[in-house]
Order: C-alpha cells, then sequence, then structure tokens
C-alpha cells in the first residue's frame, strides 16, 4: 500500500442520489428561471449543463444567454442535436459512407468506359492491319497510316484523361477515408479530457483479457476516483472542476505507455487497463499517478487563485482464472474505495486484504 496524506471519509451512497437531485433541481430551476417547456429534450439539456462534464455544451450555452439573454427554441433543438442525438455520430458516417460509394461507382464506369475504348482499338488496329496487307499503291497505305496515328492518338489522350480521373477519386476516396476515421476517433473519445471514452474502455478490456488469456500473459486494471471532487464543484465552480478532470487526464497520459488503455470511465472515475503487467508492477503505476496528480498546484484560471492539491485514490486487482470484464473492475473497485475509506491518496490492491475488508459502502 501506498499513502499520503489524507482526511477520514465523511461521504456515504446516499450522497451520490443526493447530488443527483441537486442537478435535478438546477436544471428544473434553468427551466423555470428562462419560462421555457419542462420536455424531456430540455430537461436534459439543463442536467447535462448542471453537471457541468462538458465544456462545449457549457460553453455554448453560457455565449447564447450573454448574448441574447435566452435560448430560443432553435437554440434549443440545435443543442440538443449536436451534443445529445444519438444518430449524430451514425448519421456522419452513413454520408461519408454514401460518398465513398459514389466515387467507387464513379472509378468503376470509368474503367468500364477506358474498358470499352481498348476494346475498339483493338478492333481499329485489327481492321488496319487487314488493309494494309490489302493496300495497292503508296497514296493509300499513307491513309491508312494517318488513320493510324489518329487513332492512337485519341488513345493516348483517352488514357491521360482516364489517369486523371482516377487520381482524383483516388484523392477523394482517400480524404474521406480520413473523415471516417476522425469519426470514429470522435465516436470514442471523451471530449472533455482527451481520453478514451466508456465504449472504447468497454471493447479495449474485454480484447486485452482475450489477448491475456491466450497469450498466458498477466493483466492488471486500475480504477481512479479523485478524492472530493464534489467539494471542488461545490465551492469553486463546474469550469474549475473541469479543470481538475483535465489535470488528472494530464497526469494518466503521461504516466501511461505502450498497449496501456487510459479512459474517463464516468465522472471523476477514470480507469486504466494494464496488459502483461503484474499486480505489483500495476501498483506502481498507480503510485507514479497518484503523486503526479498531488505535485501539480491548482489555479482558477479566471482569477489566477491558487486553490491548493488535489488527490486521487486508487485500486488495482489483476485478472484470475475464469474472470469476466465485470468480475474484474467490481474488484478493481473493492480496491478503489479501500483506499478512499482509509483516508484516500493512495493505492490499494488486491493484496492489501486487510484494507479492503469490511464496509463496502462508497466514498468520495
Amino acid at each position: 500500500m501506498h499513502q499520503g496524506n489524507g482526511a477520514k471519509p465523511t461521504k456515504a451512497p446516499p450522497e451520490d442520489h443526493e447530488r443527483s437531485l441537486a442537478f435535478a433541481q438546477i436544471a428544473l430551476g434553468q427551466i423555470k428561471a428562462l419560462r421555457q417547456e419542462a420536455s424531456p429534450r430540455n430537461y436534459e439539456i439543463w442536467y447535462a449543463y448542471a453537471r457541468g462534464f462538458n465544456t462545449s455544451l457549457n460553453q455554448m450555452i453560457n455565449e447564447l444567454l450573454s448574448r441574447n439573454g435566452n435560448l430560443s427554441e432553435a437554440d434549443l433543438e440545435r443543442i440538443h442535436t449536436t451534443f445529445f442525438s444519438p444518430a449524430r455520430i451514425t448519421d456522419r458516417i452513413d454520408t461519408v459512407g454514401s460518398r465513398v460509394a459514389d466515387e467507387i461507382s464513379q472509378v468503376m464506369a470509368m474503367i468500364d468506359a477506358a474498358a470499352g475504348t481498348a476494346q475498339n482499338y483493338s478492333e481499329n488496329l485489327a481492321g488496319m492491319s487487314e488493309k494494309i496487307s490489302s493496300a495497292k499503291d503508296r497514296e493509300g497505305l499513307r491513309t491508312i497510316v494517318e488513320s493510324l496515328v489518329q487513332t492512337t492518338n485519341d488513345m493516348h489522350q483517352t488514357n491521360n484523361s482516364l489517369e486523371l480521373k482516377l487520381n482524383a477519386s483516388k484523392q477523394e476516396i482517400n480524404q474521406l477515408q480520413e473523415n471516417l476515421e476522425a469519426v470514429r476517433t470522435e465516436s470514442l473519445t471523451d471530449p472533455m479530457t482527451g481520453l478514451a471514452n466508456r465504449k472504447f474502455f468497454d471493447d479495449a478490456l474485454t480484447t486485452a483479457m482475450a489477448e491475456a488469456v491466450e497469450r498466458g500473459e498477466p493483466l492488471s486494471l486500475m480504477m481512479i476516483d479523485i478524492d472530493h471532487f464534489k467539494t471542488f464543484n461545490d465551492t469553486y465552480g463546474h469550469q474549475t472542476g473541469d479543470q481538475v478532470l483535465r489535470l488528472v487526464a494530464s497526469s494518466l497520459k503521461q504516466n501511461v505507455k505502450g498497449q496501456d488503455v487510459a479512459a474517463r470511465y464516468g465522472g471523476e472515475e477514470f480507469s486504466v487497463i494494464l496488459p502483461n503487467t503484474l499486480l505489483r508492477a500495476g501498483v506502481t503505476v498507480g503510485d507514479h499517478i497518484r503523486r503526479a496528480v498531488m505535485a501539480k498546484e491548482l489555479i482558477k484560471r479566471s482569477t489566477g487563485q491558487h486553490l491548493g492539491r488535489i488527490t486521487v485514490s486508487v485500486g488495482v486487482a489483476t485478472l484470475r482464472r475464469g474472470d469476466n470484464a465485470q468480475s474484474l473492475i467490481e474488484r478493481a473497485d473493492s480496491c478503489l474505495y479501500g483506499a478512499k475509506r482509509n483516508g484516500r491518496n493512495r493505492v490499494v490492491c488486491e493484496a492489501d486484504a486487510e484494507l479492503i475488508a469490511g464496509d463496502t459502502s462508497k466514498v468520495a
């Protein structure tokens, strides 16, 4: 076990319920204050705004409110389409995919046309060969040769035109492939922190576990939670809370290497998949992350005020025979909350049985 200074835990699971109710009250308060319809769409927008985890959403709303004093129906619809519509990314993928299909169809049409032109050229050559054989004088032969030269020039121009069109289509398809990759990356990335999102984490963990079993290699999983995160949000505001999330994400990026996968698991909780890593090595990585976070002093950007330092609690579990993703995550979570109960700002692993046992209540 690795530890630093920490306070006695004070938060129990009911506070998660209270916290969600607080967000709900803020959302409904905004709807009432702005005299908007209390529709599911509007509630979803304002609840996400109250949570403050989506910087881009909050920035757009704040700018609109600052400029217009309210959000129009068009504003609300645009916000919802931009940030919440589950079909948004799918639609973009379908659009790009359709354009790729169109380009391929055009290429196939060009190839078919070129094949027809080549066939005609071949037939012309065969006809010219017969005419040359039957030519009776020099003038007739000259006419045949001139016709052959003209046919060859026409074929050369056709080939040049085809090459230009194929190159243009190749560039367009390459650009569309890059667009598809960008959309795919966006769909798997948490916009707040730049880390992998929960969807990517779920898929990556399943794959990593299967590969570890197949290769007979160890695999460790780390769960990380920011200590007293709610206090930062309540005391200094959501923008400072966003800054805290990005600070922790930066520390993760600096301390994971190679095949390791760092993700935002949800809210203020993060996770790191550590392929081919034994439990104690995972603890070492966790402690590097803990120390890196604690070493950074938080400064409120709007005022320059020094807000002190933040800490994280870390739990580490290792893959066992018969594990599935849920069982491995649950054990890492148990270690995480063991770290919380024993003072926070520390790393607890499965080998620290005396710290994991006891009350399994989650604390902040």
